[in-house]
């Protein structure tokens, strides 16, 4: 065999050798789904997004040097963030939005991915309002209870259909049914494109339907300079205290801004 033929014979060979290692690495979804007929917290054959660009915002922020667990911003700011967890009827969303922009105020909205598949004119509406949108995953699961995979899946899921209809995955991933991201859910919302978790420091345990004057209560007696407060769509007794709770962060000096605002 000339040098020539050899060396054919040998590229052949590196080539044939590259195109097995290829195929034997199979995709982590691929793999998940080859379990002995068991079935996933989420189910394998859902297509799940595929993890997109950390947005601009989010470079800038950590740039910035901020930790990954967020739950509050400078005290040293007449700023304070209102942060919504996006879902439940979207006329009792609308009417806080309209609360807030009579004061001049913007918020965060957490949103469930599934609430905008139902009312997906409503991101549109919180945009062009000057608020932010964020990612709460898709169906508000008990996330911190979930496998890699599945709580990979509840927030990718939510960043394509933030992406669908805004262009972007935002800049905030909350976990769901939880204040705080687990060492996992922490790992896949990097994964999904999310450099931070979004905490808060003040709970207005306004889930709880106590009346419009005990969240007040709640939320003034608490919140401070930088404060991130956790509120709720859905509940009209929210709507109802919003505008005193607005008054009395004037009163005190502070406004409600975006998170981005607060953290910028």
């Amino acid at each position: 065999m000339s040098p020539l033929d050899r060396r054919h014979v040998l590229r052949a060979a590196t080539l044939g050798a590259a195109a097995s290692l290829l195929s034997a690495c199979g995709s982590p979804a691929k793999s998940s789904d080859s379990s002995a007929g068991g079935t996933d917290a989420l189910p394998s054959r859902t297509p799940t997004a595929t993890p997109t660009p950390t947005p601009k915002a989010t470079v800038a922020a950590v740039a910035a040097g901020l930790p990954f667990e967020i739950r509050s911003g400078p005290t040293t700011t007449d700023r304070v963030a209102l942060t919504f967890h996006g879902q439940g009827d979207p006329a009792v969303a609308r009417s806080l939005l309209a609360e807030a922009e009579r004061a001049d105020a913007k918020v965060t909205v957490m949103a469930v991915g599934s609430w905008l598949d139902s009312y997906p004119d409503l991101a549109k509406r919180i945009l062009d309002g000057g608020h932010e949108l964020g990612n709460h995953t898709q169906n508000h699961v008990a996330i911190s209870t979930l496998s890699a995979d599945a709580a990979y899946a509840e927030i990718a899921r939510c960043a394509q259909r933030l992406r669908q209809l805004t262009g972007s995955i935002g800049t905030w991933f909350r976990p769901s049914q939880a204040q705080d991201c687990t060492a996992v859910v922490a790992a896949q919302a990097r994964r999904a494109g999310y450099a931070h978790c979004l905490s808060y420091d003040v709970d207005s345990l306004d889930y709880t339907d106590p009346g419009a004057s005990a969240v007040t209560r709640t939320v003034l007696s608490r919140t401070r300079a930088g404060s991130v407060v956790s509120l709720h769509f859905g509940h009209t007794g929210t709507v109802a205290a919003l505008p005193a709770i607005l008054d009395g962060l004037r009163q005190r000096g502070l406004r409600a801004v975006t998170t981005s605002e607060l953290l910028s």
